[in-house]
C-alpha cells in the first residue's frame, strides 16, 4: 500500500541534489512557526467554510512532505507514525507515499508541484516554511486539498493544522521543577519563533509550579535537526550549571548528551526514552494520528473543509509519556492533575497572573490568554534567562 520514496523555518538549502531523488516519491521530512498577524489568522479555530467536492472513487492518493529523516526519533518521526495509522485505519481505501529532507523554499514547491503530478488529491505539508511554496501550488491545483502544519495562511482548497506542543511543555516542567538540585534548567532551542518561545516559556511556569526557585538557560542552535549542535548546546547548558535538560530540537542528541554527563533530560516529539534510560524523565510526544485520520476521512466522504485547527491534550494529539521511576509519586500525581484538567477544560496553563521578564504582567490576574496571544508570543516569562534572539 505504502510506496517508500517527524515544531519547518531557516533549514539551509540543503541542495537539490538530495531532493531530486525524491522525484518519483522516494524518501521523507518540520516546522517553523511565524507569529500571525491580526489580519491573517490569530486563533486557529475549527471552520467549516469552503467544503470540497467529494472524493474520486478509487483509493485516495495521499503525499505527505516532511522537512527532516523519518529516522529523526522526533518530530518527522511522528508524523511519519501518523501516516502509518492513517494506512492502518482505511486500508486499501487509500495510498500513501511520503517525501523525506525537503528544504523549505523553492525546492519545496518542485516537490509539492511534483506530488500533484503522480496523482495525489490530499497532501500533508509538515513544516511552517512550505506555507508561501503550498499557496502557490494550491492555487494551481483546485481539485487538490493541501493540509499544512503549524502554519496560519488558508485557501479554499487549503487548511492549518498544529499541536499544542505548549501543553506537553508544561508538564515536563513540572517533572523538572521537582527534580532539579541546581535550581538551573537549559533548554536547546531551535529557532527564535512563537511557538518555541511558547514552550520555553510553558516549561519554566510548569516547573515554577512546584519549585518557584528556577531558572531557564537557553542556548538557541538555528536549526531544527543538527545533532552535532543540539549535542554542543546541551554541553554547554550542562557547563553552565543546568542538571534538567528540555529541548525543541528534533534529534535525541540532548538526551543522549545529559545521559554521558550524568544529567536528567527529555524526550521530544516522539518517545525518546530508549536513548538515554538512565537520564530520561519523561517524553512529551505528539501524536498526529487523530488528525490525520480525520483529514482523510473528511476528504474521502467529502466533508473537507478549510480552515483550521489547534489540538492538544484535550483531543488526544499531546501527551506526557513513559515517566521515569526516578519521578516521585507527588509529581506523577501532579501531572496527572494537570493532563485531567488540560482534558476536560479544569485547567489553564496560560492564566493571569502570568509576568515578563521585566517583572510586568504579560497577563493580569485571572486573564486568560486566547489563540491570538498564544501565537504571537514573543517575550520570555520570568525566570527564563537572557534576551531572545532575532530569527532574521
Amino acid at each position: 500500500m505504502t510506496r517508500p520514496l517527524t515544531k519547518r523555518s531557516l533549514l539551509k538549502m540543503a541542495g537539490w541534489a538530495g531532493v531530486a531523488a525524491t522525484a518519483a516519491l522516494v524518501g521523507c521530512g518540520k516546522k517553523d512557526e511565524a507569529a500571525p498577524d491580526a489580519a491573517s489568522a490569530a486563533s486557529i479555530p475549527e471552520s467549516t467554510a469552503s467544503v470540497a467536492a467529494a472524493a474520486p472513487a478509487g483509493p485516495l492518493n495521499i503525499a505527505f512532505a516532511y522537512v527532516g529523516p523519518v529516522g529523526d526519533a522526533g518530530w518527522t518521526y511522528a508524523h511519519d507514525q501518523g501516516r502509518l495509522a492513517v494506512e492502518k485505519e482505511f486500508g486499501d481505501k487509500v495510498k500513501t507515499t511520503f517525501v523525506e529532507k525537503v528544504p523549505e523554499g523553492p525546492d519545496a514547491e518542485r516537490v509539492i508541484r511534483d506530488m500533484v503530478g503522480q496523482g495525489n488529491k490530499l497532501i500533508f505539508g509538515t513544516t511552517f516554511g512550505y506555507m508561501e511554496p503550498m499557496l502557490k501550488v494550491a492555487a494551481d491545483n483546485k481539485d487538490v486539498k493541501f493540509e499544512h502544519a503549524t502554519g496560519y495562511k488558508t485557501a479554499d482548497n487549503m487548511r492549518t493544522y498544529d499541536s499544542r506542543t505548549y501543553e506537553g511543555a508544561y508538564m515536563a516542567g513540572v517533572i523538572a521543577g521537582g527534580m532539579t538540585k541546581s535550581n538551573t534548567l537549559g533548554v536547546v532551542g531551535s529557532i527564535p519563533i512563537p511557538e518555541v518561545i511558547r514552550n520555553i516559556n510553558a516549561f519554566t511556569l510548569g516547573a515554577q509550579s512546584v519549585n518557584p526557585k528556577v531558572k531557564t538557560k537557553v542556548v538557541w542552535i538555528n536549526n531544527w535537526f543538527d545533532p552535532p549542535k543540539e549535542t554542543e548546546g546541551a554541553q554547554s547548558l550542562i557547563n553552565q550549571g543546568a542538571d534538567v535538560l528540555f529541548q525543541n530540537t528534533d534529534s535525541s542528541a540532548v538526551l543522549q548528551t545529559a545521559e554521558k554527563a550524568g544529567k536528567y533530560a527529555f524526550g521530544w516529539d516522539s518517545d525518546m526514552s530508549k536513548f538515554g534510560p538512565k537520564s530520561h524523565l519523561a517524553s512529551a510526544v505528539i501524536n498526529w494520528a487523530p488528525y490525520y485520520i480525520k483529514a482523510t476521512k473528511d476528504a474521502l466522504e467529502g466533508t473537507w473543509s478549510t480552515g483550521g485547527v489547534w489540538w492538544g491534550v484535550k483531543e488526544g494529539a499531546i501527551d506526557l509519556v513513559s515517566i521515569s521511576d526516578k519521578v516521585p509519586a507527588d509529581l506523577k500525581a501532579k501531572v496527572d492533575t494537570v493532563k485531567a484538567g488540560l482534558k476536560d477544560g479544569s485547567f489553564v496553563i496560560w492564566k493571569g497572573p502570568i509576568v515578563g521578564q521585566d517583572g510586568k504582567d504579560v497577563l493580569a490576574k485571572d486573564a486568560v490568554a486566547d489563540d491570538k496571544f498564544l501565537g504571537g508570543i514573543n517575550f520570555y516569562v520570568k525566570g527564563v534567562d537572557g534576551a531572545i534572539p532575532s530569527s532574521k
